[in-house]
């Protein structure tokens, strides 16, 4: 007889529980993956749809002047109205702020009532819903539509529909893993936000220069179809699955019929065996009666109720964990909008080169997010970690302004470097914080308010990438430098915001995980 291959030894010696386990990570990856890939086409769209129309109004001025016919058109070769304007950065800017107003003002709304129905569905409508409106925008170019309006409405409601996808699935994570080593398991759970971010930009960079439409389009159809997948495979709670098998009737089980004189009759539930109601009546003669038993009944306690918002806030750590995320991604959702255009400009690049070069920055922020988790995990002390990537991001962001001066090489390492040093904090507050705090001790083993918590920091921080790219389109007309005194003026302010956790943490005697909010 032939040994079994080693692989197949690997795959049985796992149990159920770790198989559905493994599921549950991978699924949910994959759907906010999708989530993040589905967002990203708008920064690469930007550079196409305000060209630089510099060298073609010029060549089609002296065109005129020497009298010769005019073959160029500007409104077909160059920008897309209405971004054909001088005011080009400040509408780019409006449109991201209505996504991310929308997304910050409905992240919530959407804790609170995704406590209250089935996250399987209610994650699946709001993806499908996604789905709709992110191709709605590609089809803008397939009509020719023009109108401001129109992509700002998009926006805004694609923004709300969004909202149900990151306190769904940290839900869902947390209930399937515990607090151990939930820095590494969360930290590499979380990189489906710049996995999808790189897909999002190699998607997009594809059609961009020929068909901006399918940027969006395509994207679309990617998330409507994992929300299908969703619906047919999400598993919410391990509880969920006892329940099924608790349910399902497995064959020779015996099933109580009757009282009959004092005693209880089973009989044998079979296929072979299974009687009409009519026969159970007459006790056949494979029933078995046992002496019945006095039952006591006792009153389960009532399902903790959802906690409130105001209750949600008042778990310690929970605000100064939410304004530093406000401050941490104004920093990575500018980058996230604004970095093609960035590099676009300053380095000279085409639309497609400048959004595969800018996905190193999320090759980057992969890395910073396991980092992060690993050294939280091993120190147990999540608020100076943060504060220690904080720190050395503002220097960082420095170097990065200079970009336009350094060769090739250089530029790859800095936005590598740059992206862990962002996206680690960020990383960290918006999955093993918000899980820790989410399931606080002064709950007293309360599960529900985990998706609240999540939605009141992830909303906080959202208002902080609203308000990033709309800065950063205001001064980015006065010259990108105002833009970095930006960012790391918020750095900064992220730092301060940590501040009086960390000294909790560093004057603690003993260093459990997040001890400073303990």
């Amino acid at each position: 007889m032939a040994a079994v291959p080693p692989g197949i030894r690997m795959l049985v010696s796992f149990d159920r529980d770790q198989w559905y386990r493994a599921l549950t990570f991978i699924l949910t990856f994959l759907l906010y993956t999708s989530f993040h890939l589905s967002r990203k086409p708008i920064s690469i769209v930007k550079s196409e749809l305000h060209k630089n129309c510099s060298s073609v109004s010029e060549i089609a001025t002296l065109a005129s002047s020497s009298g010769s016919p005019q073959s160029i058109h500007t409104d077909m070769d160059c920008s897309w109205k209405p971004f054909d304007k001088k005011n080009y950065r400040q509408l780019l800017g409006a449109m991201d702020y209505s996504f991310l107003c929308a997304y910050a003002v409905g992240m919530y709304l959407s804790g609170i009532i995704g406590e209250r129905l089935p996250i399987r569905l209610y994650l699946t409508v709001g993806m499908l819903s996604s789905g709709l409106f992110t191709c709605l925008f590609g089809l803008g170019y397939v009509y020719n539509i023009h109108n401001m309006g129109f992509y700002v409405f998009v926006q805004v409601a694609n923004g709300l529909v969004q909202t149900t996808g990151w306190p769904s699935v940290v839900t869902c994570i947390s209930n399937w893993f515990g607090k151990g080593r939930r820095g590494l398991v969360m930290g590499l759970w979380n990189s489906h936000t710049s996995v999808g971010n790189i897909l999002g930009s190699l998607i997009a960079g594809y059609w961009v220069s020929s068909n901006w439409g399918m940027s969006f389009i395509v994207p679309g159809i990617i998330i409507a179809v994992m929300g299908v997948v969703c619906f047919f495979f999400l598993i919410e709670h391990p509880n969920d699955l006892k329940s099924m098998y608790a349910q399902n009737t497995s064959p020779g089980k015996r099933v109580p019929t009757k009282r009959w004189n004092g005693a209880y009759c089973y009989y044998e539930d079979s296929v072979q065996n299974r009687k009409s109601y009519d026969t159970e009546l007459l006790l056949p003669s494979d029933s078995v009666c046992v002496p019945a038993q006095t039952v006591v009944v006792v009153k389960r306690e009532s399902e903790p109720s959802a906690i409130s918002f105001m209750g949600a806030l008042r778990i310690p750590g929970v605000i100064e964990f939410s304004l530093c995320l406000l401050f941490a991604k104004l920093v990575s959702y500018t980058f996230l909008f604004w970095l093609p255009l960035y590099i676009t400009k300053t380095a000279h690049l085409d639309a497609k080169k400048a959004g595969d070069l800018s996905t190193l920055f999320d090759v980057g922020g992969i890395v910073g997010g396991i980092l992060a988790g690993v050294i939280s995990d091993k120190l147990g002390k999540r608020a100076t970690t943060c504060a220690v990537m904080l720190l050395l991001a503002a220097p960082t962001l420095y170097g990065f302004s200079m970009i336009s001066e350094f060769g090739f090489g250089p530029t790859i390492g800095m936005l590598l470097v740059c992206g862990g040093l962002v996206n680690g904090p960020y990383s960290l507050i918006t999955t093993a914080v918000s899980a820790d705090l989410g399931t606080h001790k002064s709950l007293k083993g309360n599960a529900r308010a985990l998706s609240t918590v999540t939605a009141i920091i992830d909303g906080t921080g959202s208002i902080g990438a609203a308000l990033g790219p709309l800065l950063a389109g205001l001064l980015s007309a006065g010259g990108w430098d105002q833009v970095f005194y930006m960012l790391m003026t918020a750095d900064f302010l992220a730092l301060l915001c940590l501040l009086r956790l960390v000294t909790k943490e560093l004057t603690s005697s003993k260093s459990p995980p997040i001890s400073a909010v303990e």
